[in-house]
């Protein structure tokens, strides 16, 4: 698959936009400031195809890129206090519609969690939702070259009880530095993206 041919297909603010399913979609979901954006880039290999910002709640709209047969959907960071009540609203419409959607062929999320710390409660909310709802998804520890190997060591422990159902997740370190990561999500989105079927879960 050559990464480095995606380009951005369209933002939507508003459910009602979404255009019809029309390809196999792979969903970038996390808290605001956690790290989607960089991802995003470092695994298309591209420097500034989705747009990073050092401002939480930055992302308002899903963006969808497309890469050959599939599209990757980067949706809206969710747990940033600092935003209008309405406007938290749409956010909630929009994510909640597009999960909802059963006409949307959702291959595999991508759950983002930063490694430096506990879950918080969005995303522990945003993984129960993905276990209930039996979406196949893969949990990505990001930021992993901000930890020392002994930090790094004592979240990998931890998670084993902060995580719901740890034991059958597929957990990722990534880093947007150092490339830990990559190849590895290149390979399941991949594996996704062929005739064989759905990825983790």
């Amino acid at each position: 698959m050559e990464f480095q041919s995606a380009e951005f297909f369209a933002s939507y603010g508003r459910f009602e936009q979404l255009p019809k399913p029309q390809k196999i979609e792979i969903a970038f979901a996390g808290r605001s400031n956690v790290g989607k954006s960089s991802l995003i880039n470092r695994i298309l290999g591209r420097r500034s195809l989705a747009r990073v910002s050092s401002v939480p709640g930055k992302t308002q709209t899903i963006n969808f890129y497309t890469l050959e047969n599939i599209y990757l959907v980067d949706l809206p960071g969710y747990g940033y206090a600092k935003v209008a009540k309405t406007e938290k609203e749409r956010w909630r419409e929009l994510i909640g519609g597009y999960f909802a959607d059963a006409e949307r062929d959702l291959a595999l999320v991508f759950c983002l969690v930063d490694m430096r710390h506990p879950p918080t409660a969005d995303d522990l909310t945003m993984i129960n939702f993905l276990i209930d709802s039996e979406l196949p998804f893969c949990v990505v520890l990001t930021k992993a070259d901000k930890l020392k190997k002994t930090e790094r060591e004592k979240r990998l422990e931890a998670l084993k009880s902060e995580l719901p159902m740890y034991e059958q997740l597929t957990v990722i370190p990534f880093s947007s530095v150092t490339d830990e990561g990559v190849e590895r999500m290149r390979s399941i989105i991949e594996e996704v993206s062929s005739d064989d079927g759905k990825a983790a879960e």
